[in-house]
């Protein structure tokens, strides 16, 4: 069999030690290899599967000689029976409305981004964003990426959630929010509304990056049960 018939093969590429954005005085690694032409998205889907995530045209994961920290999880979706407070935030929320659509960028996205970014990770990587360089990270994508707005009843826009759609359902590539919002839990309401989206279009699985145990940053991920986690067995049930 001609080994082009399932399109060009992958190239990968490790990058050069940084700085780890979760775990202090650690360095990370990222394997990389780009998604781009007319595969992409059927080679992201298959990579998806084996804990690589997306940013721009390319996908990645950690790969650190040391360190296992970062795991890809996922929410089975079908089995998901949101607890006590998960369906008081739902209720909080249920005044807004959303439109999800194709990922284009507006100013008005971005005004709420730098208040986010201001306010949640002011000393991050993301702090210096310029509108363009926002425009690029929702942009630049070969695959169906989509851009789901939440607004109050009055119009004003209160959440924005990033996402890919693959073959077993979305993935949450970035989500930020009006951070004067705080009794909305706009955060947690944003991964519930990915949920319902998964359940609606009949999709098994919502992916929801990478998580890290004890990191307090990450910790909100374990709320959406039942979550399965990729390691060296495949994905595999985390415990509740």
């Amino acid at each position: 069999m001609d080994p082009t018939a399932f399109g060009p093969l992958q190239s990968y590429y490790v990058l050069e030690p940084n700085v780890c954005p979760y775990l202090p005085s650690r360095l990370e690694n990222k394997l990389l290899t780009k998604i781009s032409g007319p595969q992409a998205q059927a080679a992201y889907d298959t990579l998806s599967l084996a804990g690589f995530r997306r940013s721009h045209r390319y996908a990645y994961r950690p790969a650190c000689s040391h360190c296992n920290a970062c795991v890809p999880v996922r929410v089975v979706a079908g089995e998901f029976e949101p607890g006590k407070s998960l369906r008081r935030i739902a209720r909080a929320n249920g005044d807004l409305s959303v439109h999800m659509g194709p990922a284009c960028a507006t100013e008005e996205q971005f005004n709420l981004f730098r208040r986010y970014i201001s306010s949640r990770h002011g000393d991050g990587e993301m702090a210096g964003m310029s509108e363009e360089e926002y425009r690029s990270m929702v942009e630049s994508s070969d695959i169906d990426t989509r851009l789901a707005e939440f607004r109050r009843p009055d119009g004003t826009l209160i959440a924005v959630c990033l996402l890919d759609w693959l073959a077993d359902g979305p993935s949450a590539v970035y989500s930020f929010f009006d951070p004067a919002s705080v009794r909305r839990s706009l955060g947690t309401f944003v991964v519930l509304w990915l949920i319902d989206a998964a359940l609606h279009h009949n999709a098994p699985h919502v992916y929801l990056g990478y998580w890290i145990d004890h990191s307090r940053k990450m910790a909100y991920k374990t709320r959406f049960q039942p979550l399965e986690a990729f390691g060296t067995e495949g994905w595999r049930r985390l415990p509740a």
